[in-house]
């Protein structure tokens, strides 16, 4: 079978599932970018997330250890901070990897593939 016709090709099987959801991309995003680690207001805001839905997401992700969470006082107030950990930063890296090379094949096969007519999207 040549590589067109290869079974299973497209079911992206390398794809870290626990990484790839929105709220999870985006609380991974934003401690790659912030090596030092965010707080939990921080990560909030940038996400756009509700407490619950954070705290959801980061107690999932630290289970599944890609994110150590320190818990601590500050001016008599709880204060959460998170950040990745080597393995979370190497499984982060290897997800995007695996993204761009998606990004990859779908570019070179769209340069190699005529331009689809408004005939093609009508049947299609």
């Amino acid at each position: 079978m040549d590589e067109a016709g290869r079974q299973g090709r497209y079911s992206y099987g390398r794809i870290d599932n626990i990484l790839h959801e929105k709220s999870r991309l985006g609380i991974l995003t934003s401690l790659y970018v912030h090596p030092r680690g965010l707080s939990f207001n921080e990560l909030k805001e940038l996400c756009g997330l509700t407490d619950g839905n954070l705290s959801r997401h980061i107690h999932l992700l630290e289970d599944a250890g890609l994110l150590a969470i320190e818990k601590s006082f500050y001016d008599k107030k709880p204060y959460t901070h998170c950040k990745l950990t080597g393995m979370g930063r190497d499984r982060f890296q290897d997800y995007i990897r695996e993204l761009e090379a998606i990004v990859q094949e779908t570019a070179r096969a769209e340069s190699e593939s005529p331009a689809m007519t408004d005939e093609d999207v009508a049947l299609s």
